[in-house]
């Protein structure tokens, strides 16, 4: 019997989560049917999607640049999509009663609002905005339960995470697992010495050795810091405390992420570095449907090589920890320092260790601040930990 259409929002479309995503969809028309394409800017790129997929909305991030959408809608004979901008816009596609499936592929805070109205609705919630559990990892756990939503990550290691788990995974504590261990590459860093990271350029950060990335993940991955981000978003996730979660780093990324059993079983889920893989899986849930991945060659790759992160070299990975401990607003005060610090970066204001640095003092200068009872106060904590970032670059800044 042939699967009822689905109805798809994808927050985010013109980014690489977004553009994958649509790659999958592609394959399967007969599956999928898009609602609603977001972008940020990228005009372009939403155009030309909105005449492959012909969605019934494209909303923009940004309202002023509105006018301009319409009118190259119209030129490209695209008028009867509707146009709209603006965070009600992007929650009100995210929550829609026609929508089946929500790809929240926004980068940064802003995708935290449509991701949780999308959760509130009761929509399947394919999770690819970090900051959604970073910033907010309780209050977006429990819309999600009480909005009735189905929760699927797609991050490579918590989709591997949830694959490894038994089935059917819901929200209370895993039976008889003993720990989770999120697999890191390392980054394009992971022999360098202390000296050699103070020498880092951005072109040098941005060059991922395994993974197609946006510019900004693909510092954090440099860093460490995105598998700090990574063990938070776990902790929700998954329901675990901090010190059941580890991380080890493993070059090859192949083995996405594993599950430890108080048997001494030990589940991994290998594939290749395709983000499509768990898009797929999110998007099919409970089936499988064929991605358009390479098969996996073993032969190929030889070997599985296993080290412990070094935390003195790349210490974003363990302020993540504290801020775990810290608990209240400190991981929405972390991201959102580390959000300035990478721009910063990127921007050849800081170099690569000064990261660290700053993150590290709005941690300890911001958090106690501010609670993690309501989204005002985790956005306050937020705007608060930039305003600190902000005057610690002009003071250490080039």
């Amino acid at each position: 019997m042939a699967s009822p259409l689905q109805r798809l929002t994808i927050l985010g479309s013109t980014g690489s989560i977004g553009l994958s995503t649509l790659d999958v969809v592609a394959r399967h028309p007969d599956r999928y049917q898009v609602f609603a394409l977001s972008a940020h800017g990228q005009l372009d790129k939403l155009v030309a999607q909105c005449a492959q997929f012909r969605p019934r909305h494209a909303v923009l991030a940004d309202p002023t640049r509105l006018p301009e959408l319409r009118e190259r809608l119209a030129v490209a004979g695209l008028g009867d999509i509707e146009a709209s901008a603006g965070v009600q816009a992007l929650e009100y596609v995210a929550s829609h009663a026609e929508v089946d499936a929500v790809m929240a592929a926004i980068v940064g805070a802003a995708g935290m609002r449509p991701t949780l109205a999308a959760a509130r609705a009761g929509k399947r919630v394919l999770l690819a905005n970090k900051e959604t559990l970073v910033m907010a990892g309780r209050l977006f756990m429990d819309a999600a339960r009480e909005g009735g939503a189905t929760l699927l990550p797609i991050d490579s290691e918590h989709n591997a995470i949830y694959q490894c788990l038994p089935q059917p995974f819901n929200d209370q504590p895993a039976q008889g697992v003993r720990r989770i261990l999120l697999t890191a590459s390392g980054g394009p860093f992971r022999q360098f010495s202390a000296e050699q990271l103070r020498e880092v350029t951005p072109a040098q950060a941005v060059k991922h050795p395994n993974w197609s990335m946006g510019r900004k993940i693909s510092v954090d991955s440099a860093s460490l810091m995105n598998k700090g981000l990574e063990v938070i978003e776990a902790r929700w996730l998954f329901d675990l405390q901090p010190e059941r979660i580890s991380v080890v780093v493993h070059p090859q990324s192949v083995i996405h992420s594993m599950v430890e059993y108080v048997d001494g079983s030990v589940l991994a889920q290998l594939g290749n570095p395709d983000m499509r893989t768990p898009i797929a899986y999110g998007l099919a849930w409970p089936e499988r449907i064929d991605a358009g991945v390479a098969s996996l060659d073993l032969f190929q790759i030889a070997r599985l090589d296993f080290e412990q992160p070094d935390t003195e070299r790349f210490p974003c990975l363990a302020l993540a920890f504290e801020a775990l401990r810290l608990a209240g607003a400190a991981p929405a005060v972390l991201n959102a320092a580390n959000e300035e610090a990478v721009a910063a970066f990127l921007d050849a204001r800081i170099g690569f260790t000064d990261i660290a640095r700053l993150n590290e003092a709005a941690l300890r200068s911001v958090s106690a601040a501010f609670d993690a009872d309501s989204l005002d106060s985790l956005i306050a904590a937020d705007a608060s930990a930039r305003e600190f970032a902000h005057g610690w670059l002009s003071q250490h800044g080039h």
